[in-house]
Order: structure tokens, then C-alpha cells, then sequence
């Protein structure tokens, strides 16, 4: 590359270019910059809002869409989202800013087994992911099953999302990560997670062959955005910064201490995200201990359990048993009556709820 400037336009076409000179420089607000030729125009360039445009007379292109982007949207275009130009271009104003908004989240009772072979998709920076919840609950929620089978460097770039809360757990192997105003890099182990706060940068560095993560996202469509100016470490360590009310939890299982569960015969161990995110979300790694267990309902809007380890049959109101093994998935809706049976000795579930504050009660 040398130093000569170049710079990129979009060609839109016209048919009568003095009809445009005033919708783009009045209405959208861009600068006109040249204009030709002078007896009888046909040819003009605009610039504005981190666009170039060219608009001729005659030339055989589509009109195409421009989507400008703000948010001030009541204050722009005297608050239209949709204009048309005089020449065909459609204009559509959107906020600047991405917003997750969760939707309602479309209750149901759903079991994913790995041995159904649900696909394996190459997703973001060349990772597997597999779907554990096929139908998102309406999109509320997404949870992955991620893996890098080579494992090596990672080609990732610093990003940040727009989440309403977001995990990283650990399943298998180890990942190095970085994040944003958390110090050096962080080796996160088999058995650890962290969540990944609303806008929080952070990058995926190297991960340990076969490594296996779970991710779970609210809502399930959310906007990645790249940060091409921060590079990480950023050279400060501020564990009490809360990004939209969520602080960044790393939470690790050797210091973990266990209690027990709100299924009897489990014990538990809190990862402290309850507490991290004011609420949001809770997650616990259960164990099966000994002993008989009982039928449990929930209020939990959302409840997702991954099973880690073992084997388990799980019974619900209404619904043939399903016989589970490390791998699956399952989401139980609130008020249905569920119940852990014939778990194996290495029984090991991750729970994930939303809120983080939900109760649970034994029935029957």
C-alpha cells in the first residue's frame, strides 16, 4: 500500500439530479462536496454521517437502501424511520447504539441429547458451535456448546456484545482469555467460568487442545462489535467496575465452597454471579451425592441445566422420562414438577437461571 488517499463512495442513480440536492443536504443533513458540470449538472457528490455518496443522472444501478444511523432517531428527519429520496433511494434511520431488548420469553419444556447429533456449525473466529435450546425460548436465550477441536491461538480481535448477561463456562480443557480492566491474562480451567458483563471487552487468546466451552447469552440475537482501538491488556485491574450494573465474575471451583443443593441429595457450589449481576442470573454446579431424591418446581423465568458428568433419568409432569448423559440439555419451564432419578455416582450438572434470585420448593 503507498500513501496515496483513497476513499471509497456508494453510486446511486437519478433522473432529475436538481430534485436530490435539497433532500440530501436539507433532509439527511450531508455536505454536497462537487457538483458538474456547471451548465447543466448531471453529477454530484455527498459526504456525511461517515459516508460518501455519488448521485448521476442516468447511470443503469438499483436506488438501493441507505441506513443512517442515530440515536437522536425523534430528532432526526423530524423523527421518520423511512424516507423515500426523489431519486428512489430508500432512507431508513436506526438507532446508533445497539439495545438488547429480551423478548418475552416463550415458555416450554425441552430436552437436547448429543446423541441426537444435533449439528455442529463453524460460527465466529472458526469455533463449532453446537445449539442446546433449538428453539431459544422466542429468542430469549441462546446456549451453546462450543468447541475448538485443534486448539492453538485463537484468531480473534477485542470485541464487546450487547447482552443482557452472558457466561463462559469451561467444560473441557483450558482457554486463555483477556478482558477489559482485569489485569494480564487469565487461564480459565475445567470447572471455572466468568460472565462476560454487557459491553465488557475482552478476546479469546489460546485455548488447549479439544478445549469445550458452554456459553449461554440473553437475548439469543445479540450484536458483536469489534473495538479496533483498544488493545488488551489495558494496563488496569478494577474488579469493583460494573458494566450496566454487572460486575465481572471469575469464579474458580478450588475455592469454591460447597452447600446443599435445592434438590435433596445434591450439594452445590454458588459461583457468586447471583451476587455479580445484582440478580440477573444464578449459576450452580450441583453434584449428586447419596440418597433419595425429591420432585422440585421452580419460579426461575428461564432455567437451563447442562450435564457435565454421569448419567440421570429425568421425569417430568406430563412427559416421558428421558434417560441423560453428559452432553444433553434440558429446559424446564416454571411451576412444572420435575424429578432427578437413577443418578449415577459422578452425576454433575451445571444450572443456569434467570433470575438468579428464583425459589424452588419440594412437592408431593
Amino acid at each position: 500500500m503507498t500513501d496515496t488517499p483513497i476513499r471509497a463512495e456508494v453510486l446511486l442513480p437519478t433522473q432529475e439530479l436538481r430534485d436530490d440536492l435539497p433532500f440530501y443536504t436539507k433532509v439527511l443533513g450531508m455536505r454536497m462536496d462537487t457538483i458538474f458540470p456547471a451548465d447543466d449538472p448531471t453529477t454530484a457528490t455527498f459526504s456525511g454521517h461517515g459516508l460518501n455518496i455519488r448521485i448521476e443522472k442516468g447511470v443503469a444501478v438499483e436506488p438501493g437502501v441507505l441506513r443512517i444511523l442515530t440515536d437522536d432517531v425523534a430528532g432526526f428527519a423530524d423523527g421518520a424511520t423511512e424516507l423515500m429520496a426523489p431519486n428512489g433511494t430508500r432512507i431508513e434511520i436506526a438507532p446508533l447504539t445497539p439495545v438488547a431488548d429480551v423478548p418475552v420469553v416463550e415458555h416450554e419444556y425441552q430436552v437436547r441429547r448429543l446423541r441426537d447429533e444435533a449439528p455442529w456449525v463453524i460460527g465466529r473466529a472458526g469455533m463449532h458451535y453446537r445449539d442446546l435450546i433449538s428453539s431459544r425460548l422466542g429468542g430469549a436465550i441462546i446456549a451453546s456448546h462450543i468447541r475448538i477441536p485443534d486448539g492453538g491461538p485463537v484468531p480473534d480481535q477485542v470485541h464487546y456484545h450487547t447482552v443482557g448477561f452472558q457466561l463462559i463456562f469451561c467444560y473441557r480443557g483450558w482457554v486463555d482469555l483477556l478482558y477489559e480492566d482485569q489485569g494480564e491474562m487469565m487461564r480459565l480451567h475445567a470447572g471455572n467460568c466468568v460472565t462476560q458483563p454487557p459491553g465488557i471487552r475482552h478476546r479469546v487468546v489460546y485455548a488447549s487442545p479439544d478445549i469445550e466451552v458452554i456459553e449461554v447469552g440473553v437475548p439469543a440475537e445479540h450484536v458483536t462489535t469489534i473495538d479496533h482501538e483498544m488493545e488488551l491488556p489495558n494496563g488496569m485491574v478494577n474488579p469493583d467496575r460494573e458494566w450496566d450494573g454487572q460486575k465481572f465474575v471469575h469464579h474458580e471451583k478450588d475455592k469454591a465452597v460447597w452447600t446443599p443443593f435445592r434438590i435433596p441429595g445434591f450439594k452445590s457450589r454458588d459461583t457468586g454471579i447471583s451476587a455479580g449481576t445484582k440478580g440477573v442470573a444464578g449459576i450452580h454446579v450441583a453434584q449428586f451425592e447419596a440418597g433419595v431424591t425429591a420432585p422440585t418446581v421452580h419460579d426461575a423465568d428461564i432455567h437451563f441445566t447442562f450435564v457435565m458428568e454421569g448419567r440421570m433419568t429425568l421425569q417430568a409432569d406430563g412427559q416421558p422420562s428421558s434417560e441423560l448423559e453428559a452432553g444433553d440439555a434440558f429446559v424446564i419451564p416454571p411451576g412444572l414438577a420435575t424429578h432427578y432419578v437413577d443418578c449415577s455416582d459422578d452425576l454433575e450438572l451445571l444450572e443456569v437461571a434467570l433470575r438468579g434470585d428464583f425459589t424452588s420448593q419440594v412437592v408431593g
